[in-house]
């Protein structure tokens, strides 16, 4: 299936002719693979990489896989939390962001390289490592309190505003794919602080 063809993941961006590109989307096109596959139970099994980049299956969802994938990683977090507390602490958590985040730009990379496509929707580990990041600092709260947060990140990585949308063109593969979702969990906190003070 070629980058171009109604079926990519991403084909709303790109040119219908090579002839008509932008600058800006030649360099996109050059991060692309042919041809762009679709993930699987299959393809995400194939390889420990792909399980953690397509958050355990929930990025496989046919419906709003980035969704899903912060989805999991709110509840992944809850019930790791409420189950363990006495493990699971603030500082833990802190230690397992960090090293999921730096571990999380290779495990991006190298499955966004065998689906042809830096940033696939499938591709959700930076969905969950950033909904974490909102959570330590939301909890302890409500349930609505914690659907608030969801939600208000849930808009910041779909709408992305400025500069989130910059730096995902700025920068491509792994560091692009992990980094505009923790600039939008950034922005999800800023505002409950906002909230909190008003």
């Amino acid at each position: 299936m070629l980058p171009n063809s109604p079926d990519s993941p991403n084909s709303a961006d790109t040119p219908a002719s090579p002839l008509h590109a932008t600058s800006e989307s030649a360099t996109a096109a050059a991060d692309y693979r042919m041809p762009v596959r679709r993930p699987s139970a299959a393809f995400m099994l194939s390889h420990p990489v792909h399980w953690a980049s397509l958050g355990f299956g929930s990025g496989l969802s046919p419906i709003m896989p980035g969704t899903m994938g912060t989805l999991f990683g709110w509840l992944s977090f809850y019930v790791l939390t409420m189950r363990w507390p006495e493990i699971f602490t603030a500082a833990v958590w802190g230690a397992i962001i960090v090293i999921g985040f730096v571990v999380g730009i290779w495990l991006c990379d190298k499955t966004g390289q065998a689906l042809g496509v830096p940033d696939h929707g499938a591709i959700v580990w930076d969905e969950i490592i950033a909904i974490w990041l909102v959570m330590v600092f939301v909890m302890p709260a409500s349930f609505g309190a914690q659907l608030v947060a969801f939600l208000i990140f849930r808009a910041f990585d779909m709408i992305k505003p400025p500069p989130i949308r910059q730096f995902e063109r700025r920068f491509k593969n792994g560091f692009g794919v992990m980094g505009d979702d923790l600039i939008a969990a950034f922005f999800t906190l800023l505002v409950l602080a906002l909230w909190r003070v008003v």
